[in-house]
């Protein structure tokens, strides 16, 4: 496979090292957005986030330097991903997803896939999920008839990869394309974490976006056993009258 001179899948045609993106994070970062975002992202012992590290740099901070970095190779984005930091692993998915972007050819953004579900590990924060997920999976299987792997995902232990999962369908829903996110919210009505509810009432609230009806009439099936904080996000949009009938339980 021919590698365009913007991708350097492999390492040998780069001298970009990730030491340089640590680097520019560094000189960036700032101890008072670090403590917030600890709080923010709940590393406290026994929440979601326990034991992520922060140096405190801003998401457009992050951004503007993985596109800096985009020709970096996989192989040191995978560097990156490994990291006890979270803005390292934050920045070698806007990297990656950057990678994808620019990739010529169906082998090129295939091989991108991949290595992103092989390193799904690193990917194990809300944020990390949904600058990703979308971006890559779910752009990758928009036009596939098999999208087996997002069962694999909704059907794992893992709460980050069930998020994955649900978030990936964002690119199906831009298309129109309603019956994954559907079947995944009735999945999940009864996840047991507060993180998945919002990720499906949030794609939910998509839907009707496009197509109210649709949502309409899920919501008629499911509203009363969904998850509070699931028909919140769904409704966010609805016209006040018909969001408190649906609180109350009057629909």
């Amino acid at each position: 496979m021919r590698i365009p001179k913007h991708i350097h899948l492999d390492g040998s045609q780069t001298s970009i090292k990730s030491s340089e993106v640590q680097k520019a994070l560094e000189k960036v970062s700032s101890a008072k957005k670090s403590q917030a975002s600890a709080r923010f992202f709940k590393t406290g012992k026994g929440q979601y986030g326990q034991g992520d590290v922060f140096i405190g740099v801003t998401v457009p901070e992050q951004r503007k330097i993985a596109k800096k970095f985009a020709e970096m190779s996989l192989v040191e984005v995978q560097k990156l991903l490994q990291s006890k930091v979270h803005e390292h692993r934050f920045t070698a998915l806007e990297i990656l997803v950057r990678k994808y972007e620019l990739a010529e050819d169906f082998k090129e953004k295939k091989q991108i896939v991949d290595f992103y579900l092989e390193k799904l590990k690193g990917v194990n924060n809300w944020d990390l999920v949904d600058t990703s997920a979308y971006c890559l999976l779910g752009d990758w299987l928009s036009d596939k008839k098999d999208r087996s792997i997002l069962d694999k995902l909704s059907d794992s232990k893992n709460m980050w990869e069930n998020r994955i999962a649900v978030v990936s369908t964002f690119a199906f829903i831009k298309k129109d394309d309603f019956k994954d996110i559907l079947r995944l919210s009735e999945k999940f009505l009864e996840h047991s974490h507060d993180l998945m509810h919002k990720a499906c009432g949030w794609m939910l609230r998509e839907v009707g976006k496009r197509d109210v009806k649709t949502l309409e009439l899920f919501l008629e099936k499911h509203y009363k056993k969904m998850h509070r904080t699931m028909l919140r996000y769904a409704i966010e949009r609805f016209p006040e009258a018909k969001r408190q009938k649906y609180l109350k339980g009057k629909i």
